[in-house]
């Protein structure tokens, strides 16, 4: 059977670290057509990695469904995709799964250590981290706890549905402020902020169901919203005087005048914005999150999102950058929902391109939506944004479920 090079990006015929390529057949018709990757278990084993590990990644990265620990030993995606598709696939696991990240070698081993998973090189003896942002990352360690039925792994499996990085002390305390949901006054809010589940259908966004609060406060909100005043309000920062410029400020300028100089905000280069919030000494900030969001995005963010997700994973570290992500997603649709009625149906959409570049994760999304936090817009828009989304939202509870119903089957 042919082979390949385990890291394909090196071309030395004498590269020692080689894999079977993959075999597949496409099986069925219609709704029930299916690829079998027939050598999935001997590549898996070349790889020294769990054959699950490798079909779910698949699972994740193609967003079909796929079976685990098959008693024929066969191994199915729903749908039909090609061998090539496949190990282009395959190299993206290896790369974030089997190489050290210090000296690149495959000869690699998992360690499971509350809540992270370390990749033992024993080729240079570094412990190097994998992601636990990726959506696989959160199997490898549930599995690993049902499979060793061991106390202290299902303890990390649950912290590990959770953790998105490394979480100070310092962090923990502002994540919980910003789990309390607030009302219009920045008070805790009631239980009346709860959002229900309507159906997507009843929910008719039209201009004259806008609350309109004339207070003060709120005036000044809507002003902070509202396109021509948007720089003077990027910061969100709760100890800054009105109308004070910020770093933030200066990252919004700089990028309206790059945009100018460029002919539009899609020519801005984002490896110079990512260096530009980095100058600023911002990159590290969740609330840059937000406004990365505001100043690169415009009505065609669906198209944008893409293009945009490698430099975002760069900044987005955690719980915090993912609500940040979320809320400046809220704020945006509102902006364009004044000149575009329909905006906040392009919310499925974005959340779907955000879970598939692992930008957030399955648990931070379910808690945005089942509150309307006001942090980012008022509480009527935010329930109707989290309403929009609520196709995206029970597929992503469908889904979870499914897994979950296979795995007690599996168990039996």
């Amino acid at each position: 059977m042919a082979t390949v090079n385990v890291r394909r990006d090196v071309t030395d015929p004498f590269y020692r670290y080689k894999m079977e390529r993959l075999q597949t057949k496409v099986e069925g018709k219609g709704n029930g057509i299916k690829t079998v990757v027939v050598n999935l278990p001997s590549v898996a084993r070349t790889l020294d990695r769990d054959s699950n590990y490798v079909i779910k990644y698949f699972a994740f990265e193609l967003g079909a469904q796929t079976n685990t620990d098959p008693k024929d030993d066969r191994w199915i995606i729903n749908g039909a995709h090609e061998s090539a598709k496949l190990q282009d696939l395959l190299d993206g696991f290896i790369k974030k799964f089997v190489l050290c990240k210090k000296c690149l070698n495959p000869e690699t081993d998992f360690v499971i250590n509350d809540p992270r998973i370390l990749l033992d090189c024993k080729a240079c003896g570094q412990r190097t981290d994998v992601d636990l942002r990726l959506k696989l990352s959160g199997f490898i360690i549930k599995h690993q706890a049902k499979k060793g039925n061991d106390k202290a792994a299902r303890k990390a499996a649950r912290r590990a549905k959770k953790a998105s990085g490394n979480v100070t002390a310092g962090d923990a305390s502002e994540d919980e402020e910003d789990d309390a949901p607030t009302n219009g006054n920045g008070h805790a809010a009631s239980d009346d902020d709860a959002i229900p589940a309507p159906a997507v259908e009843e929910v008719v966004v039209r201009d004259d169901e806008w609350a309109v609060d004339m207070s003060e406060d709120a005036v000044k909100a809507r002003q902070a919203r509202l396109p021509d005043e948007f720089k003077q309000k990027l910061s969100l920062d709760d100890d800054e005087e009105a109308g004070g410029r910020t770093t933030y400020d200066d990252l919004a300028d700089w990028a309206e005048a790059e945009a100018e100089a460029k002919g539009g905000i899609d020519n801005v280069d984002s490896i110079a914005v990512y260096l530009k919030a980095k100058e600023l000494g911002i990159e590290g900030k969740h609330k840059v999150v937000a406004v990365l969001i505001q100043v690169l995005f415009n009505e065609n963010i669906v198209a944008q999102i893409p293009k945009r997700a490698a430099m975002l994973k760069q900044v987005i570290n955690g719980e915090k950058f993912e609500k940040a992500l979320l809320g400046g997603t809220e704020r945006l649709l509102f902006i364009m929902s004044q000149t575009k009625p329909d905006a906040y149906s392009l919310i499925v959409k974005i959340l779907q391109l955000y879970y598939h570049h692992d930008l957030i994760t399955e648990e931070v999304v379910l808690h945005w939506s089942t509150k309307a936090n006001v942090k980012y817009v008022e509480r009527d828009v935010a329930k109707k944004i989290r309403a929009a989304a609520e196709p995206f939202i029970t597929w992503l509870k469908e889904a979870d479920s499914e897994e979950e119903s296979s795995e007690e089957e599996d168990d039996e």
